[in-house]
């Protein structure tokens, strides 16, 4: 049997089986730390302890709007300071954090059109809808599904994350045109699914450009109640809402039927 290490002529060489422990321990990588510290890292990055940041996070979000009131931008108007591009692209910003943050959208949809106009309201309506899924789309995927996703045991929610994971472009596409499901419900029932982001973003920006336009045009025409632009945008919050509660009502029974 080998020593750990012999000598010839006055130099030491390492025996074959020292050499492959070494290997072995080189190749394993560094060893994972041990102790409170590492018990700690375990607690902080649990899938429940990042669940627990979300909802400390959206509550934080949500006790600040209601602080702020940005409801009386319809009453007080935008900063005079601001104007133009500059207001939209900042109310756009705006919107985005409010919608994680709770906030109706019809509501940030009604002050884009009465603040900016049709035109210019909608596009920084659309941008800020679009910001807003995909913020919270980021923190549920990052913070909530891995706690989430072992829960997903009812007919119900099996249904829904089944849809969202094989089919998630064309039903995130539906829920965004027939508005029945929460906007804030679905940006993370969708972050919860195994849906990709870039299907999610492109569904909310094609799929919210009807619904989101009959807000802002009603917005911007608000002053006259009577106008042909008014009525119709008032037809087509309506519609899309009624359709949606027939698609929701016969999805319900297909379930109940299984």
């Amino acid at each position: 049997m080998l020593d750990a290490t012999t000598r010839s002529g006055g130099t030491a060489t390492v025996s074959p089986r020292t050499a492959a422990a070494e290997l072995a321990v080189a190749a394993a990588g560094p060893v994972a730390p041990t102790g409170f510290a590492a018990r700690v890292t375990r607690v902080l990055l649990s899938p429940w302890s990042r669940l627990s940041l979300l909802v400390a996070l959206l509550a934080s979000a949500a006790t600040t709007v209601v602080l702020f009131q940005p409801q009386q931008l319809l009453t007080n108007g935008w900063p005079a300071q601001l104007g133009g591009a500059a207001a939209a692209v900042a109310y756009a910003v705006a919107y985005g954090l409010c919608t994680v943050a709770f906030v109706p959208r019809p509501l940030l949809n009604l002050a884009a059109g009465a603040l900016f106009g049709s035109q210019l309201g909608l596009a920084s309506a659309l941008a800020g809808t679009v910001l807003g899924a995909g913020v919270a789309f980021c923190l549920g995927r990052v913070l909530g599904q891995e706690a989430l996703r072992p829960l997903l045991r009812g007919k119900w929610l099996k249904a829904a994350d089944g849809q969202l994971s094989r089919h998630g472009f064309r039903t995130m596409l539906a829920m965004r045109l027939f508005p029945g499901v929460p906007f804030a419900a679905s940006n993370y029932c969708a972050a919860v699914s195994r849906m990709g982001l870039l299907p999610f973003l492109l569904a909310t920006g094609l799929g919210s450009i009807p619904n989101t336009a009959a807000y802002v045009v009603a917005g911007a025409r608000a002053s006259t109640p009577t106008s042909p632009a008014f009525l119709i945008a008032l037809a087509c919050i309506a519609l899309p809402g009624l359709a949606g509660a027939v698609v929701a009502w016969r999805k319900r029974h297909r379930l109940s039927a299984r």
